[in-house]
């Protein structure tokens, strides 16, 4: 090949670092600098301890356990990791265009004409190529592929937050769908001791109506409560095995028979501290997936702009050819073509324009997706903030009622037994201590789970925020 081809790619390759993308600036955060303040929030915390993962939030083995197994097993975040392998495919695909693609091939002929066409007798010819050579590769002098092989690598690393969020979803649902089986599997054992406490209640009863000391009402009363509590049981055991159903369906595997349990009211979750600053949002996945959204956007303009320049594509390749085979490599054979070829828009009635104000309007709309999931994030992370102070001062309310109708219970049990009361006292008191510890374990569920969404809410943890890479 000729010094002049040689020279014009190598000049082609320096001009290609040029971009007509715009400078990207990050939007301002719509959200304000602090959560909200009031009685419903906590007040600052002094010390903010650091919680990198799921692991120093969750204090059960058997979760940990668990949610060891989603993450290995679970299928929908096996898709979302196969389609962060797919999207590096493209963007490789795409990055390759910034360099020729260099071929070889050689090439045999050989052909027979016949007598009608040479006018004296038929003839074999015989001709043998071996090229080598780059075939319409684009010089990229405006930053047309550039921007769209940064386009494509911005999208490969949004696909990449997006199998994140899924994983911290996953980690998330894991938990409360374990947290749930075991409030249930709690309900179900406070059902099961109502019950026998019940039908102890029904044969004291049905033992004084023979005795002549109740009457009928007291027996159908008792008798009440019986089957109110039987169907309470039948509907927990109904909820522990889907909840069962509904875990093993998100850990990929069946759960394990005998796990090692520990009670709901024990510390299962890490509690969030008080007086996070707002920025610990810019950690969230669905966020920044949402930023990378947007510099790709900014990214596609630089590309519908280098459209209204010139394009110049190149077609060269060198080679030797002759007639025999061991003439090929001889002196004389080589051959060469150099073909480049520019494309001047001219007219395209409007179609570059449209494209690039739509390239515009793309990015517009990827701005105001952003800042809406930065603030459905700020909502998130507040509701879960005065979800952690509110459901404390619940719970310690909702103590105080079980254990004040305890006391009322036993007293009630006392002196129905001691005949000073009627047995619809002591069945009201014992209603009201099934409903109170039944709302007791289900506003320890509620306060388990709040903290889980929570720890979704702000990215997966609370400790210092990384800054998002520059851009590439």
């Amino acid at each position: 090949m000729s010094r002049l081809p040689i020279s014009l790619l190598t000049a082609a390759l320096l001009l290609g670092g040029c971009s007509l993308i715009p400078d990207y600036q990050r939007p301002a955060s719509p959200s304000a600098a602090q959560y909200p303040q009031g009685p419903a929030y906590a007040a600052q915390s002094p010390v903010t301890p650091r919680v990198e993962d799921w692991r120093a939030l969750f204090n059960d083995p058997a979760l940990q356990q668990l949610i060891e197994s989603a993450l290995v097993n679970n299928r929908d975040l096996r898709v979302a990791a196969l389609n962060v392998e797919a999207f590096q495919a493209q963007y490789r695909i795409q990055r390759a265009d910034l360099l020729p693609a260099v071929s070889a091939n050689a090439n045999e002929l050989r052909q027979r004409v016949p007598s009608s066409v040479t006018r004296t007798k038929a003839a074999i010819t015989s001709t043998y190529s071996v090229n080598l050579g780059i075939s319409a590769y684009e010089l990229d002098f405006f930053g047309r592929v550039r921007s769209l092989s940064e386009q494509a690598l911005l999208t490969w690393l949004s696909t990449e937050e997006a199998r994140r969020s899924a994983q911290l979803s996953l980690v998330a649902n894991v938990a409360n769908a374990y947290l749930t089986w075991r409030a249930d599997q709690e309900l179900l054992a406070l059902a099961q001791e109502t019950l026998a406490a019940d039908e102890r209640s029904l044969q004291l009863t049905t033992r004084n109506r023979e005795a002549g000391k109740s009457s009928a009402l007291d027996q159908i009363q008792a008798q009440t409560s019986v089957d109110s509590t039987r169907a309470s049981l039948a509907r927990y055991q109904r909820q522990v095995a889907q909840d069962l159903n509904n875990l093993t369906l998100l850990v990929g595997t069946p759960v394990p028979e005998h796990l090692p349990a520990r009670p709901l009211d024990s510390d299962l979750v890490a509690t969030v501290p008080a007086g996070l600053p707002s920025d610990l949002l810019q950690r969230r996945p669905d966020i920044l997936q949402a930023e990378y959204k947007l510099r790709a956007a900014n990214a596609n303009i630089g590309a519908a702009r280098a459209a209204f320049f010139p394009s110049v594509s190149l077609t060269a390749n060198a080679g030797t050819s002759s007639r025999d085979l061991s003439g090929l490599f001889k002196g004389g054979s080589g051959a060469w073509t150099f073909q480049p070829q520019i494309n001047l828009p001219i007219f395209n009635a409007g179609s570059l324009r449209a494209s690039l104000n739509y390239a515009k309007l793309q990015k517009d709309i990827t701005v105001a997706e952003y800042e809406k999931t930065i603030q459905t994030a700020f909502q998130e992370v507040s509701d879960g903030l005065a979800a952690r102070q509110t459901y404390e001062q619940q719970l310690q309310a909702q103590r105080d009622l079980v254990q004040a109708t305890q006391d009322y219970y036993d007293m009630a049990q006392h002196r129905y037994r001691s005949g000073v009361d009627s047995s619809l006292t002591f069945l009201d008191a014992q209603r009201s201590l099934f409903s109170s510890q039944q709302g007791l374990i289900t506003d320890r569920l509620a306060q388990l789970v709040a903290q889980v969404n929570l720890y979704t809410a702000l990215g997966g943890g609370w400790s210092p925020v990384e800054p998002l890479p520059p851009a590439p």
